[in-house]
């Protein structure tokens, strides 16, 4: 499986940012990456060490997600490093695969560079340019503020409310849908 490259982009702070699809090869440093986001911050659905992966169980998943015309995994790669992951997906069943749901996650030492930005906008063109997605989806906890304003800049909007979705260290938090209507 080829690695294919969907751009390259200098930063504000002069990194250059790579984004391009994963391959199985990836497996071992996706795990890698998951595991250290998980403790760098409580905005995720998992913490540190709560990830029991294999990386013939992630290299399994790559492959899934490359060989579905309604999925797109983006890899954010900085000086040969994966920090962040994005991705993208329809959901299933014919009467509500006009449907898709977005996550996004980020290094907390490369935050507030752009590459939430850019890989928001990657993610919007995909959609945008898919036959079926009409609409994108995200949940985001609620206290995270940052992720929100993010996501209002891209025309997100709060749709509903899951009260008490997360609870971290025995602190209850509620979690945002937010979604944007595209218009075909």
């Amino acid at each position: 499986m080829e690695k294919r490259e969907l751009k390259e982009i200098t930063l504000k702070s002069g990194e250059t940012l790579i984004l391009r699809e994963p391959d199985a090869e990836d497996a071992e440093a996706i795990i890698e990456y998951l595991n250290i986001i998980g403790g760098e911050t409580d905005n995720l659905l998992f913490g540190r060490g709560e990830l029991n992966l294999t990386v013939e169980q992630e290299a399994e998943y790559i492959k899934k997600v490359r060989n579905d015309p309604n999925r797109l995994m983006i890899l954010g790669i900085i000086n040969g490093q994966i920090v962040a992951i994005a991705q993208i997906s329809c959901l299933h069943g014919r009467r509500v695969w006009h449907n898709s749901e977005l996550a996004i996650s980020v290094r907390k030492a490369f935050w507030r560079k752009g590459i939430g930005s850019t890989l928001m906008q990657e993610l919007i063109f995909f959609a945008k340019n898919h036959k079926l997605i009409r609409n994108i989806s995200l949940g985001v906890r609620a206290s995270n503020h940052t992720a929100i304003s993010l996501y209002e800049k891209f025309g997100f909007v709060k749709t509903g409310v899951h009260k008490n979705y997360f609870c971290i260290n025995g602190e209850y938090d509620d979690e945002y849908i937010m979604d944007l209507y595209l218009e075909k």
